[in-house]
């Protein structure tokens, strides 16, 4: 059946129709099938991703077909994210390295990025930034790639992420503008104070991560858990964060679902979720005058988990 297959568009076709059929679980850069499976033919011919239409209909070659087709049902056996055959993920507009030391890059913050942060920063001059809990860089690398006057630290507690951070940075040519710098949240960076902190910390609960899809099982968890409500690495964000934003700093965290158990927890605190393009998405934003008004709330909220 699969000879009858001979264009680009044909195996593009064909990869979405399989992977619809097999019931695979999307969300890893792409949140559907006809998207996953054009950055997989395109990646296994060496085509660029924005690949006019007009090529749709280049006919291809015995190898590229074989090639195409062991990806694709590698992708439907072994539930692996396409990210993570490729090696690649796109966000914010760039390329990065990935691989299954890190997350695959996906946080609507790439949005916020793109935007400048407005309107919170609108009348806030950038020098320093933080991305905490960064994983493959892809934060704060493209925080530095889109605000070259930006000197940003990147930060995480995995050795094996911060080893594929690092190339990343060289990948896109910005080590004059940032560092890589391994600790457990702020534990490592003790007196470095920051216009802007970024953190997408692990926020998932741990009935949520017992119940994650396979394709899910694929990355570390150490990048998602986050105990019973999801905010055992958010509550320590808000609670240490003060102490690392200059006067008029602004935190940036993303929570996901766990955006309705911390508001539930911090009533008192004034949390302006972001409106994305595409609706709310669970990331907040928090002045650090903020934080510092409710800090009693915020330690009192951290101990009583402990």
């Amino acid at each position: 059946m699969t000879a009858e297959l001979s264009t680009i568009v044909d195996f593009i076709r064909y990869g979405a129709s399989r992977f619809a059929g097999a019931g695979l679980t999307f969300g890893h850069s792409y949140d559907n099938a006809l998207d996953e499976a054009t950055h997989l033919v395109l990646w296994a011919l060496h085509m660029p991703h924005d690949l006019s239409p007009n090529y749709g209909q280049a006919k291809l070659v015995a190898d590229e077909k074989q090639k195409i087709l062991a990806l694709i049902e590698r992708r439907i056996a072994e539930r692996r994210p396409v990210a993570y055959l490729t090696g690649e993920a796109w966000f914010a507009g760039l390329l990065f390295k990935v691989d299954e030391n890190v997350l695959v890059p996906r946080s609507p913050i790439a949005e916020m990025i793109r935007s400048r942060f407005s309107p919170w920063l609108d009348e806030v001059r950038v020098e320093r930034a933080l991305d905490l809990c960064t994983g493959s860089g892809c934060i704060g690398i493209a925080m530095a790639s889109h605000h070259p006057d930006w000197q940003v630290d990147l930060v995480d507690v995995s050795p094996a992420a911060l080893n594929l951070a690092r190339a990343n940075v060289a990948f896109q040519n910005v080590e004059d503008r940032v560092r890589v710098i391994e600790s457990d949240l702020f534990a490592a960076v003790e007196g470095e104070v920051y216009d802007l902190i970024v953190s997408n910390p692990p926020y998932v609960t741990e009935q949520e991560f017992a119940e994650l899809p396979p394709e899910y099982g694929h990355e570390p968890a150490l990048g998602l858990k986050a105990g019973h409500d999801g905010l055992d690495f958010a509550l320590r964000i808000l609670a240490e964060a003060p102490a690392h934003l200059s006067e008029d700093g602004l935190l940036v965290v993303e929570v996901g679902e766990s955006e309705h158990a911390l508001a539930a927890l911090l009533p008192q605190v004034p949390f302006t979720w972001v409106e994305f393009n595409v609706g709310q998405m669970g990331v907040f934003v928090l002045e650090r005058r903020d934080l510092v008004a409710h800090a009693g709330a915020i330690h009192a909220a951290l101990a009583a988990r402990s």
